[in-house]
């Protein structure tokens, strides 16, 4: 046996140890980006996800006044909407609502811009709370309507027994006025002034 095929290993290739150099270049790649950006690099930070705001922006108060501004009045009493989360100003309604809804408000929150996702047992509860609102919607709507029915017909009623009324005492006083002709044109020795009208 001239070969000796199989008391030696005569493979001359270079073996590489692939999780060793994996671990060397994952190292290599965070020196550079530490380099380049001059911080450490950090683990991503866990933010909440998005919520409802649990106030009323207050958007009218300020509205139709008139602030004297100097040197030493602080920021937050200058002109203009104050964010005391971000330490800004913002000059109108409509910027103040998108700074309020954007994504540097919300990151100084603790927030990210990510909503939650609802599940089905979720969107099913929500249904059913809004299914109710609008049935006690109908039924309030329904019950005033009612009401207000009730109302016209006791104010047309009230309206009707007054025409009445007046109508009698007309008729009445009428009546009453004939009777003192009559009376007054018998007196005097007349027996009418041509009416046809006979008193009762």
């Amino acid at each position: 046996m001239a070969s000796g095929s199989g008391s030696k290993n005569n493979d001359f290739r270079r073996k590489w140890d692939k999780d060793e150099y994996e671990k060397l270049a994952q190292k290599r790649i965070t020196e550079e980006r530490e380099k380049k950006d001059g911080k450490p690099l950090q683990p991503p930070v866990k933010r909440e996800l998005l919520r409802h705001r649990d106030y009323k922006v207050d958007l009218e108060s300020k509205l139709g006044k008139t602030i004297v501004i100097t040197k030493t009045t602080p920021q937050s009493e200058m002109g203009g909407y104050y964010c005391n989360v971000c330490d800004c100003v913002v000059k109108d309604s409509i910027n103040f609502l998108d700074h309020i809804n954007g994504k540097k408000h919300q990151r100084n929150l603790g927030m990210s811009m990510r909503v939650e996702r609802s599940t089905l047992d979720q969107v099913k509860k929500r249904f059913e709370v809004n299914k109710k609102k609008m049935e006690e919607k109908q039924k309030d709507y329904d019950f005033e309507e009612r009401m207000k029915e009730l109302r016209e017909e006791e104010e047309k009623a009230k309206a009707y027994k007054k025409e009445k009324q007046r109508e009698k005492k007309r008729k009445a006083e009428e009546d009453l006025g004939f009777e003192e002709d009559d009376e007054m044109a018998a007196v005097m020795g007349f027996s009418g002034f041509g009416s046809s009208k006979k008193g009762h």
